[in-house]
C-alpha cells in the first residue's frame, strides 16, 4: 500500500470511539504515515492527573502514538514533561481508519501498561472487557482483542514494545 500524501507536521485529530460514541477527540501532529502505520504526537488530553496506581498521566506528558490499519492495537510511548520515558500504554482497538485529518479507532476496553524499564507489565480493564458484551455481540472481534492483548504482553515481556515502532 502506498503512503498517503499528508506531510509530517500536519495537524490531525485522534478520535477514540467506544460503544459507537466518541469517547474523546484531541489534537495531534502527524509524524509519519507509511500507509499501514500512522504515528502522531499529542499532549495529554485529559483533565488534570489520571492516577492508575502503578503509573499516572498528567499535564505536560507527551504521547507518541502509533496506530495500524491492519492491527488490533495502538502503542503509545508516554514521556514526562522533562522528556523522560515513563512507559508504554497500549490500547486494544479495531484497526485504525486514517484520513480526512483524523485517525479514528474503536476502543475494545483492554489495555496494557509497560514501565520504561520493562519490569512492570500490567494487563488492564479485563473486567470491563468481560462486562462489555463484545464476546456475545461479536465473538470474532472479541477473539482478536484477546489475541492482541496477549501479543502486546508477549512483546512487552520479551524484547520490548519499542521494537514495534522502530
Amino acid at each position: 500500500m502506498s503512503a498517503p500524501s499528508v506531510e509530517p507536521g500536519t495537524p490531525m485529530e485522534i478520535v477514540l470511539v467506544k460503544s459507537g460514541r466518541t469517547k474523546i477527540r484531541y489534537p495531534a501532529l502527524l509524524l509519519h504515515d507509511d500507509g499501514t502505520r500512522v504515528s502522531l504526537r499529542a499532549a495529554w488530553a485529559g483533565d488534570g492527573v489520571r492516577d492508575f496506581g502503578a503509573f499516572r498521566f498528567e499535564p505536560g506528558d507527551v504521547f507518541t502514538e502509533h496506530y495500524w490499519r491492519d492491527r488490533w492495537y495502538a502503542v503509545k510511548a508516554v514521556r514526562a514533561a522533562d522528556g523522560s520515558l515513563k512507559g508504554w500504554y497500549c490500547d486494544v482497538t479495531r484497526p485504525a481508519v486514517a484520513g480526512d485529518g483524523e485517525v479514528r479507532v474503536e476502543d475494545l476496553d483492554l489495555d496494557l501498561w509497560c514501565s520504561a524499564d520493562g519490569r512492570t507489565v500490567l494487563r488492564l480493564d479485563e473486567d470491563e472487557f468481560a462486562r462489555s458484551g463484545l464476546a456475545e455481540r461479536d465473538p470474532g472481534a472479541a477473539a482478536e482483542a484477546v489475541r492482541a492483548l496477549d501479543e502486546l504482553e508477549r512483546v512487552a515481556r520479551g524484547r520490548g514494545l519499542e521494537r514495534l515502532v522502530s
